[in-house]
């Protein structure tokens, strides 16, 4: 894969210490398509964390490549400082899950470093009765001080696929001038 043979060789010229949150804004640049999501974030400089990047075909890309050019090392560390750092030193927090897993896990974990989110919102078909953490209620993550108890989290049951666009369009989409006017005062 010839991303990863740059990312190895700017490794061993340069130093760069690759993170997965470094990786996606690479493949962001790399992508140049402004119809991915990974390509605004790498064009506004907003980390995406991943702490599951090598779950998949990125992973079995990563493993390959390690027989073919090995060397290659990505920091977790340095991404786990970061997202528990952003959460940490944040005035308020929020977290909107879609799904669950490890990604919920992660980010509510870097709340409780906080002593909880102000926000909260799950959205996902996860059943508390199998005792996953996909499936917790909020009240699970207020005992373990991932969200603060003077919060209303909300948990809503459904597909993120067909819900999340509907929150999208009924709470940010209306005020979308309001965010642009204040992106240009930053």
């Amino acid at each position: 894969m010839p991303i990863l043979d740059q990312m190895l060789l700017e490794q061993k010229e340069q130093g760069v210490n690759w993170t997965p949150s470094k990786m996606i804004a690479r493949l962001g640049k790399e992508i140049d398509n402004p119809e991915s999501v990974y390509y605004w974030a790498y064009k506004n400089n907003i980390p995406v964390f991943s702490p599951a990047l090598t779950d998949g075909s990125i992973g079995d890309m990563i493993y390959f490549h390690s027989y073919k050019n090995p060397g290659l090392v990505l920091d977790i560390v340095e991404d786990i400082r970061g997202v528990n750092n952003q959460a940490v030193y944040a005035k308020q927090t929020g977290m909107i899950i879609l799904g669950g897993g490890v990604v919920k896990h992660h980010i509510a974990n870097a709340n409780l470093m906080r002593n909880g989110a102000d926000y909260s919102v799950y959205v996902n078909t996860g059943q508390e009765f199998d005792g996953s953490d996909s499936g917790a209620k909020p009240d699970e993550a207020v005992s373990w001080g991932k969200i603060r108890m003077d919060a209303k989290p909300v948990k809503i049951c459904a597909d993120a696929t067909l819900v999340f666009p509907l929150l999208v369009a009924e709470t940010f989409a209306p005020k979308l001038s309001a965010f642009a006017s204040r992106s240009k005062m930053i």
